[in-house]
């Protein structure tokens, strides 16, 4: 990875790696099964500054690149995926559209809170009827004397009930289509106050009052991302000034389309520390593990197998940190994103199952994380777009580089 680090990178990298080592590897099991959010563990990389990673400093982040924002999310999740979501949600999807849309005043109000991790931050995008079809949204925003009115639901969103700082889609002018699909800025009160108060991070006074009717549903029980917090996010009568309008009307589906483009590559960094955090795991076990007197690690069929891991998550590393480079760069990137979430997420999946495999009956356990990296694993080919999304974006960018003579 040379063309994309530098040293400063390898020292932030080996920063998170510790911690992801020393702090995270002995609750991670504890905390998936009993699918609790990691509150000490937040409060800690809140305090390192990891919920701003790549937020410039004005703003109280810490002014990193995006690389290094990516590096976390691969660090984060060689170790446990939850963790890694936590962050990743938080930063592309709840502070960048503010960042990068939002006023002066929109940014200086919440983009410090959430750079500190002081509150979590989270985006508001798929509805019951909306998931791939996003112009589907069904959730509206009627302007009144003032505010705006929404009405609508919001379904699996991470950070629903533990964050305090949203960013929703609702539909201003359903004649316009996806011109007419508006984004706004909603608070509401963490659902975990005495975690929050005990830790001292995850609420902010300074934001109330909450906007009245934003709620919690209940948290889904979920296959992986279990100490991820994931909920619907319910929006009944709320009264939202025009000045928390994010961006103009009608821009909504336009920008919420660029926020999902920087999301995914951060999906492909998890998918990518997953993968590593697979195959860190059966390298070690295959070189312990003895079958007809020696080492598995002997056996050609073994090591052919760790030989095309190894390949996969490098490949898949070139994509996710070119996209990111590229991002960095002020470049296009749309395609290559999809091209490194597509790509590093199918080869998680097959890395982890694979790596099951190779623990045979002791990677079914709970004994050894590759069971979890492989539940992990599963989400991150359908969230931020489905994996099928991904290859019509793909396409699509082959056939408009066609007609333009490319």
């Amino acid at each position: 990875m040379e063309p994309y680090l530098t040293d400063a990178h390898r020292a932030f990298r080996a920063e998170i790696r510790d911690f992801a080592e020393t702090r995270i590897a002995p609750v991670a099991r504890e905390l998936d099964e009993e699918a609790r959010f990691p509150w000490d563990n937040v409060r800690e990389m809140a305090d390192r500054g990891w919920f701003g990673i790549d937020v410039p400093e004005e703003y109280g982040g810490l002014g990193r690149d995006h690389p290094s924002y990516v590096i976390a999310i691969e660090e984060l999740a060689r170790i446990d995926a939850s963790h890694a979501i936590t962050v990743s949600a938080h930063t592309t999807l709840g502070a960048s559209p503010i960042i990068q849309f939002g006023t002066a005043e929109q940014r200086q109000r919440y983009v410090p809170l959430l750079a500190a991790g002081k509150v979590l931050g989270g985006f508001g995008l798929t509805e019951p009827a909306a998931g791939s079809d996003a112009a589907a949204t069904q959730t509206t925003a009627i302007r009144e004397n003032g505010h705006y009115r929404l009405n609508g639901n919001k379904i699996f969103i991470t950070h629903a009930g533990v964050g305090e700082v949203f960013v929703v889609t609702a539909v201003t002018d359903r004649a316009r289509g996806t011109g007419g699909i508006t984004s706004f800025i909603v608070t509401k009160e963490t659902t975990d106050r005495a975690e929050a108060d005990r830790v001292g991070v995850g609420h902010a006074p300074e934001l109330e009052p909450f906007m009245q009717g934003v709620r919690a549903g209940n948290k889904e029980d979920k296959m992986g991302w279990r100490a991820s917090d994931t909920r619907e996010l319910i929006l009944e009568d709320v009264e939202v000034p025009v000045e928390n309008r994010l961006g103009d009307e009608g821009r909504g589906f336009s920008n919420f389309m660029k926020t999902l483009d920087a999301g995914r590559i951060g999906v492909g960094a998890l998918s990518l520390g997953l993968a590593q955090g697979a195959l860190d795991t059966a390298s070690a076990f295959v070189q312990r593990r003895e079958q007809f007197g020696r080492p598995l690690s002997r056996f050609q069929g073994i090591q052919f197998q760790l030989a095309d891991m190894a390949t996969r998550i490098q490949a898949a590393r070139h994509l996710v940190y070119h996209a990111a480079w590229l991002k960095q760069a002020g470049r296009p990137f749309r395609t290559e994103a999809a091209m490194a979430k597509l790509y590093a997420s199918d080869a998680a999946m097959e890395i982890t199952t694979r790596g099951v495999q190779l623990l045979g009956g002791y990677g079914y356990t709970t004994d050894y994380p590759v069971e979890r990296h492989m539940r992990d694993a599963k989400i991150c080919q359908i969230g931020e777009g489905t994996n099928e999304i991904q290859r019509m974006v793909i396409a699509r960018n082959l056939f408009d580089q066609a007609l333009d003579g490319r």
